[in-house]
Order: C-alpha cells, then structure tokens, then sequence
C-alpha cells in the first residue's frame, strides 16, 4: 500500500501524488538518499582519481555533486511550472555515462574543456530532449523490459564489488566478516520486506541499513575519520577549475553522451510509470528528459556531473510501494543539505560497503524483476519478439561479462561500447524498430507462416497416402 495521504488530500488523487505524513516524508527520503549515495559519489571519487585530482579537489567535485543531484530531483518530483520535471517519484544522480568521455576530455583538453563541453550538451539537450520524447512510441515494453532486465543484472556486480570490496590485494578483500554483514542486512531487509506490515515494510531498507551499520560500528568497519577534516559549510564555487573551453570534438562527444543519458532515463522513467500506474505522455517524458539536459548546464557551472534517473530508486519504489513523489522531493532537499554541509556528507559516506552492498543487491535485483516482468505483457511466443529480448540482453551483458572487450577500439567508440546499458538500449530500439516498425518485420512473419493453400495440399497429400496406406494392408 502506498504511503498514507494528508487529511485534505483529494480522494481520487493518484498514490504518486499523495503526501505521507511529515516524520514518513523524512523517514522515506533519507531511506531514498541511503541507497543512492554510494552511487551518487563513485562517479565523482572515480574521475577525479582517473585525471589525477588532489582530495581537495574531489571534495569539491563531491559537494557539487550531491548540490545539483539533489537540485535536479527536487525539480524532477515536483516540476517546474509545464516546462521541466517529469512529476515521479525520481532520484537523480551523476551518471556513469559520462565517465569515460569525460576521463578521456580531460586528458586530452583539460579540466575546462570537460565542463565547456557538459555546458554546451547541456544545451542542445534541451530541444534534443523534446526530440528524442517523439520516439516513445518505439519504447514499447519489449524494448524497455529487456533494457530494465540488463540494468538490473549489470549493477548486480556493483552490490558484490561493495561487499567484498574492490582491492583484491587488501588484506580485507572478500574477509567473511565483511560478507557476513552483507548476510545480515540482506536477511533483516527479506524479512521486514515479507513479513512486515505497514511503516515496518515500508522503511525495511532504511531499516536494515541502520540496523546493519550499528553492527559494524564495533567492528571498525565504519570509518568516520573523514568527518572531523570536512568543513561545516560551503558551496561550490562556479567554474572552479577555470573559465569553460569548447573544442569541437569534445562538444560532440558530450552531445552523444547526453542523447545516451535520454535513452537510459527514458527505460527508468518508463519502468515508474508501470509501476506506479501513472500513465505519462510524450510531454512528460520530454519535461523530464529535459531536467537531464538542465544538469547537464548546471553541473558544468558547479563543477557536478550530468545527471540520470536512479535506477537502484526504481528498485526501491517497486519493493517498498511507496509511490509519492513529495517523498523523493524530500529527498532532494537531503542531497542539497548534504552538499552545502561537507560534514553530513562525509559522516553518509562512511558508511560500510557490505552494509550498502547488502540492501543493493536487492534493489538491483528488483529493478532486474521489474524488466522481466514487463516482459510478460510481450508475446515471446513470436520468434521475432523473442529474438529482440534474447539479443537485447545478450549484447546488454556482454561489456560486464567481459570486462575491456573493446580496450582496442578506438577511444571515441567507448562512449556507446564500453556501457552495456548503452548497448542494450541501441540494440533493443534499433532491433524493434527495424522488425516491428518495418515492411521487413511483416514480411519476415508472413514467411514464417504456413501458406494455407501449400497446408490444405500437404493435408490432402497425408490423406492419399494414408488411404493408400489402407488400401495396400487390405
């Protein structure tokens, strides 16, 4: 059941737009924030480790981060009068889309050129975003169902990799504490999930996450040194590494990764929409891709990250069935506390990896569920139909499989490569477009069905025969 409503809440409003109580609007916020964060600031620790960036530096990069993240879904969950905002419950953070493009910008340009270049993808995102919402009719559930079923199963090694942790030469690498812990949360978070009734389910995640990091707490697996360095306060100073560049090259790199971003914000925001059971149109898909594009101009000014709908927060839409977007909104206003007051962030960030790790592996899963079980509505009887799927997740898997497959090709090519997200998206739209939408879709089914004249001759045939048959035995 969703989150119970305010008193004076119309009585046909839709759950999404529905208004918990204030102590569950925070309690369920935070819960958002929890499951994001560790996401939210990878992108951010990873680039600025990759272009050799003092921790200063990153810190910036941190708070900037987690401002416009939460700027952004603020603007998404309520909306900004009809022009901006898809108006779901939506977490927005920096995307991994953008990291190889980026890494590769700054090594290549310089720190100003990588933010030169977001600002202009930024821009042209913006008509782009109305553009690319035209094509949501070739989004159909085949198309996102497979995508979700990718994301979700690609991320999956993203929980595993936080819970026994990333350096294979620690001497703490995959220690059965560690993975012990996982078990814990894991199994508190089952438990309330299925048998909890009311808040206690609802909150199962937040739940398990702190329950899981007072256990860690004693171990010493909860570093917090890291608060007592962070300031109280601060804001991220616009361009902080110089006045913005804008080689050519770097712009278009920037604009595909922002087209990229649109395909994968539009398999999550779609995923919502089923759900929630919130229909949406072409408008709101459009409005929301443009909050994309708007990161994407902001995030270049504050120094921050282009930004895409969380598709871990999906999972947790689905499982905890809280679908008010207030809710994520309250959430936003977290994120934008958290990148003002360093402190806060840093005191979040400590949290133990098994400990997130453990409540992601469910929340990936999740999303991995929702996409086959959008699947279901598709006729997979259908050779073609089934086809696409198959393909769509083969290739979707292939770069977590196979890790540095396409190292060789050329570095331009590893913006579309070198994600499978970005694979699966490509094959499943240009796989049912090509066959679904297509004379050749038609005539491929129309081979694959049995003439009725050749069936009635064949019929008639096996009757001769058998009355032959018959004939000879008498």
């Amino acid at each position: 059941m969703p989150a119970v409503s305010e008193p004076d809440a119309p009585s046909d409003a839709h759950p999404v737009d529905l208004r918990p109580p204030i102590p569950r609007l925070f309690a369920f916020g935070l819960q958002h924030v929890l499951i994001m964060y560790a996401g939210c600031v990878s992108v951010p620790l990873i680039f600025g480790a990759a272009v050799g960036l003092n921790a200063s530096d990153i810190g910036v990069l941190i708070s900037a981060d987690l401002l416009i993240s939460g700027a952004i879904t603020v603007v998404q969950s309520i909306g900004l009068w009809k022009a901006v905002g898809v108006r779901l419950p939506v977490i927005c953070g920096g995307t991994f889309t953008a990291l190889t493009p980026m890494i590769l910008i700054a090594h290549e340009y310089g720190m100003p050129a990588v933010y030169g270049s977001m600002l202009l993808g930024g821009v042209i995102g913006i008509p782009l975003a109305w553009a690319f919402a035209g094509l949501l009719r070739y989004f159909p559930p085949l198309v996102t169902g497979a995508v979700l079923t990718v994301v979700g199963l690609s991320l999956i090694g993203v929980a595993g990799g936080l819970i026994v942790g990333q350096d294979t030469q620690a001497a703490d690498y995959a220690s059965p504490g560690n993975i012990g812990l996982a078990v814990l949360v894991i199994a508190i978070a089952v438990t309330l999930l299925c048998l909890g009734r009311g808040i206690w389910r609802q909150l199962a995640v937040l739940l398990a996450l702190m329950i899981g990091t007072a256990v860690a707490l004693p171990l010493g697996l909860y570093n917090l040194d890291a608060v007592g360095d962070a300031s109280w306060f601060g804001v991220p100073q616009p361009f902080h590494f110089g006045a913005p560049q804008f080689p050519l090259t770097a712009v278009v790199a920037m604009t595909i990764v922002m087209i990229v971003v649109f395909a994968e914000s539009t398999a999550s925001i779609l995923a919502l929409s089923e759900i929630t059971g919130k229909d949406i149109g072409r408008g709101d898909l459009a409005r929301g891709l443009t909050g994309d594009a708007i990161s994407g101009i902001f995030g270049a000014v504050f120094n921050a990250f282009i930004d895409t709908v969380y598709t871990n927060n999906v999972g947790a839409v689905a499982t905890t069935r809280v679908f008010s977007r207030y809710v994520t909104a309250v959430s936003g206003v977290i994120l934008i506390a958290l990148g003002l007051v360093p402190k806060l962030g840093a005191f979040v960030a400590g949290l133990p990896g098994p400990v997130i790790g453990g409540v992601g592996l469910i929340m990936f899963a999740v999303v991995a569920i929702v996409g086959i079980n959008t699947l279901r509505h598709i006729n997979l009887g259908d050779p073609i139909n089934m086809t696409i799927a198959s393909a769509t997740v083969g290739v979707g898997l292939l770069p977590t499989f196979m890790p540095g497959m396409f190292a060789k090709f050329p570095d331009s090519t590893q913006i579309v490569l070198g994600s499978g997200i970005t694979l699966a998206a490509i094959t499943a739209f240009t796989l049912n477009l090509a066959l679904n939408h297509t004379a050749l879709g038609v005539n491929a089914r129309r081979a694959m069905t049995p003439d009725k004249s050749d069936s009635s001759r064949f019929a008639a045939h096996n009757m001769i025969g058998e009355d032959a048959h018959v004939a000879s035995k008498s």
